[in-house]
């Protein structure tokens, strides 16, 4: 069975392409390797996290990719996967790869620790609507936005999904 911490968020479904199966998949970070034969995604259907097998894939633009999946072979098939978040096993990237690749939407999920205020919650959402960008930060129940400042993070560990922080004083009293 597929634990949540062991896979991460790399971006949702959108809508099927064509007739014959394939999906639009909005990416968060990219993780595909042209080599990787036994390549698959992972989803959540209805509380379960179910591997997909990836049997051709193409990019359209840089943030959009159209995945043909192993079994899905008609528009209706295809329809089934419309909205959902899609995920990759951890275990099949390198932390390297893993920071570079990342954007401040992949990073929701993961739990925020202050070097001072110590953990502050988990990134719930991305507020990218205005010039600066906001993480959306579940706190015991109250929302936090805390500034997607690079200066800020000090660490950011894939595996553990944790984001550690050195938030400058008074921003969490605003």
């Amino acid at each position: 069975m597929i634990r949540q911490e062991e896979v991460i968020r790399i971006g949702h479904f959108a809508k099927p392409h064509g007739i014959k199966g394939e999906i639009t998949l909005v990416v968060d970070r990219d993780v595909f390797e042209e080599e990787d034969e036994a390549c698959y995604i992972v989803c959540d259907m209805e509380g379960i996290l179910v591997p997909f097998f990836v049997e051709d894939f193409r990019y359209k633009t840089d943030t959009t990719m159209l995945l043909k999946l192993e079994g899905v072979d008609s528009e209706a098939a295809a329809r089934e996967f419309s909205n959902r978040v899609v995920y990759y096993p951890l275990a099949k990237l390198d932390e390297e790869a893993l920071r570079e690749d990342m954007s401040w939407e992949g990073l929701i999920g993961f739990r925020v620790v202050d070097k001072i205020a110590g953990e502050l919650g988990e990134i719930t959402d991305v507020d990218d609507s205005t010039e600066n960008v906001l993480l959306q930060i579940d706190h015991a129940g109250r929302e936090l936005l805390i500034p997607a400042v690079e200066a800020f993070i000090e660490d950011i560990d894939a595996v553990r999904k944790e984001l550690k922080m050195s938030l400058p004083e008074g921003l969490l009293d605003l």
